[in-house]
């Protein structure tokens, strides 16, 4: 054999021979669970089967939509309130009633109606239909927001759920939420069907219900949406001290919705004067009027009263929003300080401008546009002061 059929021999058995199977490091379970391996070096085809198909910053703006929405019907149920116009739509059609009256004869029945019930009677004896008109609309467009909430909050679920883009753990408490809104509703013809048969207006105490359940909503709404923000779409635990911060305001609320139930706005608001405002009357509390019987009852129904603890309770909250404000600026985070500062300092001038202009109606919408605002802003602050304590636990 020569060399050169001896070398080619020994290429051709370099060829043939098998190539060496290539190494695979092996990693065992418990590696993998403290992260030593990352997705890239896991099969293909277990990463696409653990996909998440959560979506918890859609959903977060989702619902961050439908809390101005609850804005909007809080402002126009306020000027409801204000100008009213709550007892001129004397049906409860949740379906039909999304239809305004369109011909002379559809406007004509809604008028008679209106005619039969205690406020038309007794207050506004007279009324021309082109005046009926002006409050219905109000009553019309508070109502038709409601089913655009309703209809803004279910479709999306529904959509949101089938694509399973909601993340683990909340699916029952949007579900809860919209339950809760039906109920709003509810509530909302309870309200009314106070001032239909006996009454010229509609309860205050069920007035206080209706407005606190729309801002229950609203604070569960915001909320989720700020746990959906938050990193890794944990749920917060309210803190101690947003918990009483917000009984605070709560209380607060309640008062509001009874002064405006009650027309309270309208007594001892002489104009731009000290006895409109700090002073009732020229006194810290009027004297010379009569006590309701019995005494606890001037916390609900006397007017006097009614204003008395609005007025004044503000600063109670005022003293909340400090406290709140300092102890996230000193946990790291000065946006929310600044923000609650803010808010709440421009809904007290805007009590004081709503006594000193005799209930104004841009002065009080704006007024209560401005509650929810404050409201926002505390869950706002408690919901980063629940963010950074859990950081600085972890």
């Amino acid at each position: 054999m020569t060399a050169n059929s001896s070398h080619s021999a020994s290429a051709l058995a370099v060829k043939s021979s098998p190539l060496p199977e290539p190494v695979l490091p092996v990693f065992p379970p418990a590696a993998i669970s403290r992260g030593i391996m990352t997705a890239s070096t896991l099969p293909l085809e277990r990463s696409a089967s653990t996909r998440d198909t959560a979506r918890p910053l859609a959903v977060a703006n989702w619902l961050l939509m439908v809390a101005a929405l609850i804005l909007g019907i809080v402002i126009v149920g306020g000027i409801t309130r204000l100008t009213e116009s709550g007892l001129s739509i004397t049906e409860w059609r949740p379906i039909s009633g999304v239809i305004p009256p369109l011909t002379q004869a559809q406007w004509e029945h809604a008028f008679q109606l209106y005619r039969q019930i205690p406020e038309y009677q007794q207050v506004n004896r007279g009324m021309t239909l082109a005046e009926f008109k002006n409050i219905f609309f109000w009553e019309y467009v508070h109502r038709l927001l409601g089913r655009v909430i309703g209809l803004a909050f279910a479709g999306p679920l529904l959509w949101f759920w089938l694509r399973k883009a909601i993340p683990q753990g909340y699916g029952w408490r949007l579900v809860a939420i919209l339950a809760l809104g039906g109920v709003q509703g509810a509530i909302g013809w309870w309200m009314v069907a106070s001032g239909l048969s006996e009454r010229t207006d509609v309860s205050h105490v069920r007035l206080a219900i209706h407005l606190l359940t729309a801002l229950l909503i609203f604070s569960a709404v915001v909320w989720t949406a700020l746990d959906l923000k938050s990193e890794g779409s944990v749920r917060r635990r309210i803190p101690t001290i947003a918990i009483w911060s917000l009984a605070a305001l709560g209380l607060q609320l309640l008062y509001g919705a009874f002064v405006a139930g009650l027309d309270a706005g309208h007594v001892f608001n002489d104009g731009f004067s000290l006895d409109t405002w700090p002073l009732m009357g020229g006194e810290v509390y009027p004297t010379g009027y009569d006590w309701l019987q019995p005494a606890l009852r001037n916390f609900v129904d006397n007017p006097i009263t009614v204003q008395f603890v609005h007025r004044w309770w503000a600063f109670v909250v005022l003293a909340f929003a400090v406290v709140m404000a300092r102890q996230v600026k000193r946990m790291g985070s000065r946006r929310e300080s600044v923000i609650l500062h803010s808010v709440i300092g421009v809904q007290i001038l805007l009590g004081i401008a709503t006594l000193m202009t005799a209930v104004d109606l841009p002065v009080a919408a704006t007024h209560q546009g401005v509650a929810v605002l404050l409201l926002g802003s505390f869950l706002l602050t408690g919901h980063r002061i629940a963010v950074l304590r859990d950081r600085q636990r972890a």
